[in-house]
């Protein structure tokens, strides 16, 4: 998988997550303005989706990765995709909770930074984001065009190292329910990461550190709200276009 590649899964997703796909999920407008009624602030709202998002990538993982030996390569690209179409929900919508505008290239970036988990402060910092009492959508607006594409590639070279870890999926073709669970806990443990993220950044505006002590959930509550039938969504990974 090149860097085009995966610039080119991301921005499907991306537009995906934005504009909901019918009978599965929400239009982000209609997401944000659920959990905006539900909850007394945005930052309680934030918590709640990621909170959610959270299970929703554990559910996921769990029922792709109930395939058996002869499928379990055939299935992992829509694991992956479907979790990666829930995080980036999350993120979507944290990021318009906080009155960003998730359809300019500086915010669809900084999302992106987001889902390299543990790696985006150091992506940011590399790229010159700077965080501080000025940060907030003003700011956001006037990031460059150089710098997105900086972001971007690092973003991209991130993404192609990951899909490039073979030991996990090994892992998985071997003990397919076994790995089902495995891959639920992973997915639940970058989700949680990414969120910290999401919510140090665009409801915060600090950059994230994710030392457990500065993480913003815990542990998933599993009280989950509906938003998205995770039973349907991988079959519909499989039609993206």
């Amino acid at each position: 998988m090149t860097e085009e590649q995966v610039e080119e899964i991301l921005n499907t997703l991306y537009i995906k997550s934005v504009n909901g796909i019918p009978k599965i999920s929400l239009p982000i407008d209609d997401l944000v303005n659920d959990y905006m009624s539900k909850n007394k602030d945005i930052d309680s709202a934030a918590k709640s989706l990621i909170n959610n998002s959270m299970v929703k990538c554990g559910t996921s993982g769990f029922l792709t990765g109930l395939g058996g030996l002869a499928t379990m390569v055939a299935t992992l690209p829509a694991n992956i995709t479907s979790v990666m179409y829930v995080q980036l929900r999350m993120c979507c919508a944290v990021a318009k909770m906080a009155g960003y505008d998730i359809h300019s290239d500086q915010v669809q970036t900084l999302i992106y930074a987001c889902l390299t988990g543990s790696a985006a402060a150091d992506i940011l910092k590399q790229t010159g984001i700077k965080f501080g009492n000025k940060f907030g959508v003003a700011m956001v607006k006037k990031i460059p065009g150089e710098t997105i594409k900086a972001i971007n590639s690092k973003v991209g070279f991130r993404f192609v190292t990951k899909f490039g870890e073979k030991g996990v999926v090994n892992l998985g073709k071997v003990v397919p329910v076994l790995g089902g669970v495995i891959g639920g806990t992973l997915d639940v443990a970058s989700t949680k990461i990414i969120g910290n993220n999401v919510y140090k950044i665009f409801i915060k505006g600090e950059i994230p550190t994710n030392k457990k002590e500065d993480m913003i959930i815990k542990d998933a509550e599993f009280t989950e709200v509906e938003d998205i039938d995770t039973k349907s969504l991988d079959e519909a990974m499989k039609s993206l276009s």
